[in-house]
């Protein structure tokens, strides 16, 4: 590590859901870091392996720190604890801090994890899609859907008065999930705090970075036109 060079390295994919969510939180704490793409190379994945043998990205490496720390939430955690900045994106009372936590889980849980079933099925070959395990997602995200409906129908951010590691959960769940399973125009306080979530410069910096990217989504035609006019 040179001495103008960050400490802090990336791991990450620019189409890659999970990934967009530290991003996003990088980017809201103004944090130095670099980027480095894994795009499949044996190479890239062997290197990816050495620093987490899940070999799941994303996964930040400190330099300065000699640490290793995988998986989004804990990244933004752990930037958090080592790399404070003005904004804080998880607040420091202990309630507080429990419901962004509980937003987080459940936007990964109950929105991201069935949004990644839909799309595995979508590319599995002919005749050897998990139908029931694809309705069985569907069902999950129509309870999440109006869950969220109703609790986005008097606040602006998921888990407060400001925008926390919960919103950066949704933003990269909710794009990817008006594709796989729309919940616009059924669930219009949804739909508004996901508009909400696109004037962050932050989402726009990761939008903008995944537009070349963009074509190799398995649902990619299902997109919003204007997400996609610049992809490749």
């Amino acid at each position: 590590m040179t001495e103008n060079e960050p400490a802090l390295t990336v791991y990450m994919h620019p189409l890659a859901s999970y990934c967009w969510k530290a991003l996003i939180a990088l980017y809201e704490l103004n944090t130095p870091f670099r980027m480095e793409v894994i795009e499949g190379r044996p190479a890239e994945h062997e290197k990816l392996r050495r620093l987490w043998p899940l070999a799941k990205m994303p996964v930040l490496h400190d330099a300065a720190r000699g640490d290793v720390v995988p998986e989004a939430s804990i990244i933004i955690e752990y930037l958090q604890q080592h790399y404070p900045a003005p904004t804080s994106l998880i607040p420091h009372d202990h309630g507080s801090q429990l419901q962004v936590r509980l937003w987080d889980r459940f936007f990964d849980l109950y929105v991201h994890t069935p949004l990644q079933k839909l799309v595995n099925d979508r590319l599995r070959p002919p005749g050897q899609q998990d139908s029931m395990g694809s309705a069985d997602a569907r069902a999950t995200l129509t309870m999440a859907y109006d869950l969220l409906e109703e609790r986005m129908r008097s606040r602006e951010w998921a888990a407060g008065d400001s925008f926390t590691l919960a919103d950066c959960a949704a933003l990269p769940a909710l794009f990817y999930c008006a594709a796989a399973q729309p919940y616009s125009p059924s669930h219009p306080h949804l739909t508004r705090y996901f508009e909400r979530l696109l004037t962050r410069p932050s989402v726009q910096r990761v939008i903008d970075g995944a537009r070349p990217y963009l074509h190799l989504f398995p649902m990619r035609d299902a997109l919003d036109p204007r997400f996609t006019r610049s992809a490749a």
